[in-house]
């Protein structure tokens, strides 16, 4: 009993210190520096202002973060839509394919998302498969312009972030009570009104879930804007990096980081409060 409590404690100490080293010193870090000036000969300058946050809500940002949500709306809307009938299926598949057709969800994950979001640039490329397969069946006479698009953006959000969506839909939907389903068939329920009014109410939990784990990470990608869309399509979490590596202005990529930040804590917070709500209505 001594050996388990002491791996219990060292198990946790670690966890603790790797969270304090990792997460919340950085952002400690972060925070103070967003209320710096910036210096032309280094990082930063150490003294007060609030010019940083001012500057974030200019016309300019301001449509950054206005593109950003709209990508990542459509993103999370284009996922779910994706998502939800892959989810559904898996979780009522033959029990002996369900653990086949979960691995063919996560083996993408064994390779790098950069990668495999330069993989995406290849079959776009004006010469690439996608465009070569259409002049040779006859369907286009030229290359068409896929590549640096916001559609090309969004074919590589909803590529990276499909598993996001599909994972807690299926654990949602494995753990639906089937009685309800068969209960409403039996009362002479259509298939579409069994959907609509019993099974999307019982896996509202999971819809929430898997919307958020795609939205917040929508924000915050920037390699593939940068890859996919050329720079052209900015969003915030490019808007991030450019600050740090190019434009050097740490307290100013330390305050967008730090509203980004507040941003997801809300939508997080909401999430808590509806599904504690939902759970409430439920029992």
């Amino acid at each position: 009993m001594k050996e388990r409590n002491f791996f219990n404690v060292v198990t946790v100490a670690i966890i603790a210190l790797w969270l304090l080293i990792f997460a919340f010193i950085p952002n400690i870090m972060m925070f103070i520096i967003s209320f710096f000036e910036r210096s032309e000969t280094g990082f930063f300058d150490v003294a007060f202002t609030l010019n940083n946050y001012k500057s974030f809500f200019s016309s300019l940002y301001f449509q950054v973060l206005f593109n950003s949500f709209k990508m990542a709306t459509i993103t999370t809307v284009l996922v779910l839509v994706i998502g939800y009938p892959f989810a559904y299926i898996l979780a009522r598949s033959n029990f002996k394919y369900k653990s086949l057709l979960a691995i063919l969800v996560i083996i993408p994950y064994w390779t790098s998302a950069l990668i495999r979001t330069y993989a995406i640039k290849v079959l776009l490329t004006t010469n690439g498969i996608i465009n070569t397969v259409l002049e040779n069946i006859g369907i286009i006479d030229a290359p068409l312009n896929l590549l640096y698009t916001e559609g090309a953006v969004i074919l590589g959000l909803v590529y990276t972030l499909l598993p996001f969506m599909i994972l807690p839909l299926y654990a949602t939907i494995d753990k639906l009570d089937v009685r309800y389903i068969e209960a409403a068939g039996d009362l002479g329920a259509s298939r579409l009104k069994v959907f609509m009014y019993i099974i999307i109410p019982l896996t509202v939990p999971g819809i929430i879930a898997g919307c958020l784990l795609v939205f917040l990470p929508s924000l915050g990608l920037f390699y593939i804007p940068d890859i996919l869309g050329g720079a052209k399509n900015l969003l915030i979490g490019n808007l991030v990096k450019d600050q740090f590596l190019l434009a050097r202005n740490w307290p100013f990529g330390a305050a967008v980081s730090n509203l980004l930040m507040i941003i997801m804590a809300f939508m997080l917070f909401a999430y808590y409060k509806s599904a504690k709500k939902i759970n409430s209505k439920v029992l």
